[in-house]
């Protein structure tokens, strides 16, 4: 077992590194600010310090915490847990000089800690400013524990009470610098790990065969870390994949299954007729060129390639689709935003057997407007079922059913607690109440019901949020009159709602400590190791193009990319315009906070500046 490098600072006493001294398999290295004639005359000190030395203890006297690496050799710097306790710049320094104190602290250790190491940092009750303070300070008035940290790359990943009544030979001391003790009731011991970088990604070019023609695209910005993620692999233990295969197994019990296999094309050619432009990713094919530069070589290297099925579209008596292949390529595609065309597709094969159940899974792309559960990229799972004219009813209650049972005993297992499934017509919902899921469904066609999921949290409609849709459609294929029944689940969703995920954006995480958490094939409660996480808010207002409308939509896009997805809320709060000219301006309202990453405002002003310079170039606004 390696030993575990332990590092102590600001000890008053040395009687809190005296308690940990002793631990099988520890190194502890205790210090303090002042030198060792200042705090010999402490009580207790110097027996606590001679304890650590026939322990085999290090006692380091006069560092100073934001100069950590100074006082240590490079091969001594690699420690597994540092303790601050209660730091405090002396006397009576305000809120503002111990958050510098602080900042210079994290810095410092960020150079000094192990890769996977943490740091420990007690403060008084309200100091921290977190919500685990009770009562809680007002923000400005507080130590800002979390916003500080995350400006040296640190997240809070744990908190919880400091009891110094459990630490044998504990005794606080050092308030306002002197040999007395201060008040500890209520204290807070705050854990911090290290965060994985905020990642701002080069653009990248796919190459793919069409036709038999090599062609490249480029990925659209905001997707280039949300492409060919590989969630739904056989290999990979993402919840994604094990809430389709529990779903696939319950739905065996109950109709015979076939899973198309077979890589669906990425893109679409297809006409979409009632679909707004705007929520399209729109792509601009051209023929490849040869990568001249070393990057571009290495963007290709790891290009996916599709096969490739072509869809034209035509749209018979009731407003279907109907599919043929080998249209003409044009230059313009688009990603696929829906799973429906290859699902028709499959229902005009002479070959579809009645009864049976297909199965087709993997990303859609979405352009949306940023809010909670509205996601530019999720996987689709989609059911196809093609029955005798009259039994559609029966087959869309037994789908149901499976899709319920499977659910309720998945939360029941992470859980312990049962939503409520149910089937919703669509004429009970008021499009406000409709999630960005559902209202994307309801522009491709028809939507017969809505599968609604209640877990009883506040901010859906009563009815809980839609995590499918359900579709029936006529054909007459070989002599016979059959009705399908199309199903559509957002897996995605699913598994945030099952495994209690507050956000969408972790399901994309490239933190290790989100799969750590689910083994393969198991799904259980997730627990954030990014607690209270900072947020920061910017306006920026500016005037409308003349005689254009606003595309708000892309207006939300470029606030996804050029924040690495940080946004979490644009709301308008401002419009004005002028009597005179006409001229319109709209004031925004921009939120950032990140779920899994350290976060800080100087990097949030950068990001505040970019926008502006983005949104200047590609909506043509003129700032204020």
């Amino acid at each position: 077992e390696p030993v575990r490098r332990v590092l102590l600072l600001g000890e008053g006493n040395f009687s809190f590194a005296a308690s940990l001294c002793g631990s099988a398999g520890t190194h502890v290295v205790a210090t303090c600010y002042e030198s060792e004639e200042e705090v010999s005359g402490r009580g207790r000190a110097a027996e606590s310090i001679r304890r650590l030395r026939e322990k085999g203890a290090e006692v380091v006297f006069s560092v100073d915490c934001a100069k950590l690496k100074d006082y240590f050799l490079p091969e001594e710097r690699e420690f597994d847990r540092i303790y601050f306790n209660f730091p405090h710049c002396g006397r009576k320094a305000g809120v503002v000089k111990n958050r510098e104190l602080l900042a210079r602290f994290f810095h410092s250790s960020a150079e000094v800690l192990s890769e996977e190491g943490e740091v420990h940092v007690a403060l008084c009750n309200g100091q921290g400013g977190t919500p685990a303070d009770q009562p809680r300070r007002e923000w400005h008035n507080s130590w800002q524990i979390v916003a500080v940290a995350a400006g040296a790359g640190f997240i809070l990943s744990n908190v919880h009470p400091f009891k110094a009544e459990t630490i044998q030979g504990y005794k606080c001391t050092g308030y306002r610098s002197q040999d007395k003790s201060f008040c500890v009731e209520g204290a807070l011991n705050h854990i911090f790990t290290r965060s994985t970088p905020l990642r701002f990604f080069k653009p990248m070019s796919y190459e793919i065969e069409l036709e038999s023609q090599k062609v490249s695209f480029q990925v659209p910005q905001v997707l280039v870390d949300k492409i060919n993620r590989g969630f739904l692999e056989p290999n990979s233990n993402h919840p994604v994949l094990t809430v389709k295969e529990k779903l696939t197994a319950e739905l065996s019990q109950a109709f015979p299954l076939q899973n198309i296999d077979s890589s669906l094309c990425l893109l679409h050619q297809v006409h979409l007729n009632g679909v707004c432009p705007s929520n399209i990713f729109w792509i601009m094919l051209s023929p490849e060129e040869i990568p001249g530069t070393e990057e571009m070589s290495k963007g290709l290297t790891n290009a996916v390639s599709f096969s490739h099925v072509d869809f034209c579209r035509d749209t018979d008596e009731n407003g279907w689709v109907n599919v043929q292949e080998g249209c003409h390529i044009s230059k313009q595609y688009y990603l696929r935003p829906s799973l429906l065309t290859y699902a028709q597709a499959i229902v005009q094969r002479e070959s579809i057997l009645p009864g049976t159940l297909y199965i087709l899974s993997g990303p859609v792309f979405r352009k949306c407007l940023i809010a909670p559960y509205s996601m530019p990229v999720f996987h689709e799972m989609f059911l196809v079922c093609a029955v005798n004219r009259g039994a559609e009813n029966s087959c869309i209650q037994i789908l149901v059913n499976s899709i319920k049972t499977s659910i309720q005993s998945l939360c029941q297992t992470v859980s312990g607690f049962q939503p409520n499934i149910s089937l919703q017509e669509t004429m009970g919902f008021e499009a406000t109440q409709l999630n960005n899921f559902a209202a994307f469904e309801s522009q491709l066609s028809k939507i017969r019901s809505f599968i609604c999921m209640d877990i009883g949290t506040s901010g859906f409609c009563e009815k809980g949020p839609c995590v499918g849709i359900i579709r029936t459609a006529q054909y007459e294929l070989v002599s016979s009159e059959l009705v399908v029944v199309f199903a559509s689940l957002n897996l995605d969703l699913l598994a945030m709602l099952i495994c209690g995920i507050s956000d969408w954006r972790m399901l994309w995480t490239s933190d290790a400590r989100f799969l750590r958490q689910f083994p393969r094939g198991e799904l259980r409660l997730f627990k954030s190791f990014s607690l209270y996480p900072p947020s920061y808010v910017h306006d920026v207002s500016f005037w409308v193009p003349d005689g254009e409308q606003f595309d708000e939509v892309a207006f939300h896009t470029i606030a996804r990319w050029v924040s690495g997805e940080t946004v979490i809320s644009i709301q308008l709060i401002d419009t004005f315009q002028q009597s005179e000219t006409g001229r319109k301006s709209l004031c925004y309202r921009l939120i950032f906070q990140s779920c899994d990453k350290a976060l800080s405002w100087r990097e949030v002003a950068e990001m505040q500046l970019h926008f502006r310079k983005e949104i200047n170039h590609h909506l043509r606004v003129t700032l204020r």
